[in-house]
């Protein structure tokens, strides 16, 4: 049995299993869908689009449109840490809800601080309750990084006072599958940033238990759906890259799917910032941008119901996706000054010249770079 016939029959079955389970949602997705004006049809191309992007094949879709149908069977305790609700934000934060908001609204959301009506005595017992009454089953979601120093000292959540660190672990340990949304929960983000004085780090050096990372400040709306979805279908992490993201969201280099490539290869850069190239959407490599060196898919599925992403709005990327890009990546506005990839820095000037004793001419420093730089995990 190949890969995908297996895949597809691990799929049926784990829904199967979701179908005999009782719904927690009163109001069935298709009446949500109705409520806000969303047909069927636009309903099985976003399960199309969702599909494609988790880089499965096109019979998956029915199976996608069924997960999602079924996705208030999974009860999703999300835990907010040290952050700033940046990546709550770019999956909520919308005047009229799309698909990625109602279906994260489907799902089965036990505790969620920012968006429940609980507090207080209350928040903890709902948390407590969730906890225990789903333990093994439940999917744990993560936003902030995890403060360590003086045992945790720095962070303490709720009317009982209770370390972020002692939430994260006590919550870990029930949980089927645990999610970082965002560089702060996956690698530390901003808080770990040089000196770190509270002790920042991901979740995964904190608990002994496999993490799903998505790096980003913030991830797409895109990969947190896509990421929940795949859990509801399969019941298990998908394949990871070497710092644990999913390789269908993390899998290419920002750099290869810029809208500005064809500007680096012609070695047309933004010199500065509001000169002529920036104007006629030259690169931004020269003013900064990070792209050659991180790995997301912001370029494809962008940010605001696909509006638009950083280097698109005039910015370069700034490599938020990956570890400790707050120090390693700086200076945001200048190209990097040491080999992070060998060849790219030195010969952003001379795109066409010779290089390592090849004529490249249309080419790139990107190809040569690629022929150095660290593979990822298979």
């Amino acid at each position: 049995m190949d890969t995908h016939s297996a895949l597809y029959e691990r799929c049926k079955n784990r829904l199967a299993e979701l179908r005999e389970t009782a719904p927690r949602q009163t109001v069935t997705l298709d009446e949500k869908l109705k409520e806000n004006g969303i047909t069927r049809r636009e309903f099985m191309t976003w399960s199309a689009s969702v599909t494609a992007l988790l880089a499965l094949p096109l019979p998956f879709t029915s199976l996608v449109s069924e997960a999602a149908e079924l996705a208030d069977r999974v009860p999703l305790i999300w835990l907010h840490m040290a952050e700033c609700t940046g990546c709550s934000e770019s999956l909520i934060r919308t005047d009229t809800p799309n698909l990625d908001s109602l279906i994260f609204d489907h799902i089965s959301l036990e505790y969620h601080e920012t968006l429940m009506a609980a507090a207080g005595w209350q928040a903890e017992e709902n948390l407590e309750h969730a906890m225990e009454a789903y333990k093994g089953n439940y999917l744990l979601a993560v936003e902030g990084a995890i403060p360590t120093a003086n045992n945790g000292a720095f962070l303490t959540v709720g009317c009982k006072g209770h370390t972020g660190m002692h939430i994260v672990k006590e919550a870990a340990e029930g949980a089927a599958a645990i999610i970082s949304v965002g560089t702060c929960a996956a690698f530390g983000g901003v808080q770990a940033a040089a000196p770190n004085p509270t002790g920042a780090k991901g979740v995964q050096d904190v608990i002994n238990k496999p993490v799903i990372n998505l790096g980003g400040c913030p991830p797409s709306e895109k990969n947190i759906v896509g990421t929940l979805m795949y859990f509801i279908m399969f019941g298990k992490l998908p394949a990871l890259d070497m710092f644990n993201r999913p390789k269908w969201a993390y899998g290419a280099r920002v750099h290869d799917n810029c809208e500005r490539r064809g500007r680096f290869d012609a070695g047309e850069f933004v010199e500065t910032f509001g000169d002529q190239g920036a104007k006629d959407g030259y690169c931004l490599y020269k003013v900064g941008c990070k792209g050659p060196y991180t790995y997301n898919n912001c370029p494809t599925e962008r940010f605001n119901h696909h509006t638009s992403w950083p280097v698109l709005a005039g910015h370069g990327c700034i490599g938020c996706s990956e570890p400790n890009f707050w120090d390693d990546m700086a200076d945001f506005e200048k190209p990097l000054g040491r080999q992070l990839l060998h060849g790219v820095d030195a010969t952003a000037d001379t795109i066409g010249a010779v290089l390592l004793g090849a004529t490249v001419v249309g080419i790139g420093a990107h190809a040569v770079a690629s022929l150095f730089a660290k593979p990822l995990e298979e």
